[in-house]
């Protein structure tokens, strides 16, 4: 891969995260409901991890191997957050709501 290809990748990627960053910015000031908010905050937010995990940490230019080796892992940390820190919220605003 030549170095100007190699550039201009990373500055498209930057582009997209930069674009994605200002959108979620952009929903920050809409009053939309807490949920809704929630769905497209995370949504976007992980868009944008796979985004620097795949360029900026070079797995997308790494054997398949490495990858399936790291996605284990992830899968577990999400549903350990499921099953433990979402319900504690849910009780937490329940709690205030009460």
């Amino acid at each position: 891969m030549s170095e100007q290809h190699g550039k201009r990748i990373y500055m498209v990627v930057w582009f997209w995260l930069l674009a994605l960053t200002a959108v979620e910015v952009f929903l920050a000031y809409k009053h939309l409901p807490v949920m809704t908010m929630l769905v497209l905050l995370m949504g976007l937010s992980l868009v944008k991890a796979a985004l620097i995990i795949a360029y900026f940490m070079h797995l997308r230019f790494e054997k398949s191997s490495l990858t399936w080796t790291l996605m284990p892992p992830l899968v577990i940390c999400i549903v350990l957050m499921i099953a433990f820190s979402f319900p504690d919220g849910i009780r937490l605003l329940d709690i205030r709501k009460g």
